[in-house]
Parts: structure tokens; sequence; C-alpha cells
């Protein structure tokens, strides 16, 4: 791989890296402010899934550092490098927190897609990598789903644009359904 590849694929890798150091973050915050009926099931859901985007953090920064680069994990540089907002839900009830982190999951998802397209033909080896870490984001996302989704297939926070928009839907949902 040339120098100009391998740089273009190590400033992906850091926009990843801030983007699911960010989501371990959310979901631990997630898994502190979690109230309700649903607080258990949804407090020890939560868990395993830092637990593994912490550790496919590891495997982005060790891929940087494979290619030349230097990974930044710092909150500074997380807080300097990240284009999305905070999490903004407190405390709240569980299906709140999932109508939320479903959004959440989205635009990680979305965003590590692209990531994955584009190494595509520059580096079959991240590519796979990230692949890897789709599956397991997406099946995180199907356990949040799982929550919100009617028998019928209608998802609660369908056409939600923000947290606290897809929250208010999915406690809407939740309050109307018998």
């Amino acid at each position: 791989m040339n120098t100009a590849d391998s740089g273009q694929i190590i400033k992906v890798l850091q926009e990843r890296l801030h983007a699911l150091n960010d989501l371990h973050l959310t979901l631990k915050h997630a898994h502190w402010n979690v109230v309700g009926p649903h607080f258990i099931a949804v407090h020890e859901m939560i868990d395993p899934q830092v637990d593994q985007v912490r550790s496919m953090t590891d495997d982005l920064a060790e891929r940087i550092s494979t290619l030349g680069g230097q990974p930044n994990g710092t909150p500074g540089a997380l807080v300097d490098g990240r284009t999305w907002s905070d999490y903004s839900i407190g405390r709240a009830e569980a299906i709140e927190h999932l109508g939320a982190l479903d959004l959440v999951y989205t635009s990680v998802i979305k965003d590590h897609r692209a990531a994955m397209e584009t190494t595509e033909t520059s580096d079959p080896v991240t590519q796979d990598m990230l692949i890897e870490q789709l599956r397991g984001l997406e099946l995180f996302q199907w356990f949040v789903r799982a929550h919100l989704e009617s028998t019928g297939g209608k998802l609660s926070t369908r056409g939600a644009t923000s947290e606290s928009a897809a929250a208010g839907q999915a406690a809407d949902q939740a309050r109307t359904q018998p």
C-alpha cells in the first residue's frame, strides 16, 4: 500500500475511532441513567455492548498503528474531531433511552458502512475489520429495536430526526400499547 492510501485510511479509521469511543461512552451513560420498569433488562443488555464496542476501538487503534499512524484517543481529540452533538438524554425511562440509542446506532452504522466502502479497493484487511464491526453494531441495534418494534413491524422511532424526538416517540408508543 502506498503512503497516500495508508494516510487516507488512517484518517478514516481515526474518525471511526472517535465515533466508537463516543458510542461506548454514550452506552455507558445510558446504562447509568436508565430507570423504570425495564431498568434491569436494559441496564444488563447495555454492558456487553459497551465491552464489545470498546474492543472495537482497540482494533481500530491497532490498525491505525499498523498502517504507520498514531491513534489519538484523548477526550480533547474526540471532542475536536467529532462531527455530531453529545447524546441528549439524561435520566430517563428505558424505552426513551432505547429510542434515542436506535438513532445513535443508525448514525454510527451509516458512517461505518461509508468507511467500509472507502477501503474496498485500497485495503481489504481494513475493510474486513470494518465488516466484522458492522456485524456487531447491527446486532446491537437489533437488540435495541426489539424493544421498539410492534408485532406488526412498525418501528416507534420511524421518522425521528433527533434523539429527543425518538425518545418521545418510543415513550408515546409504549404508553398506548395494551
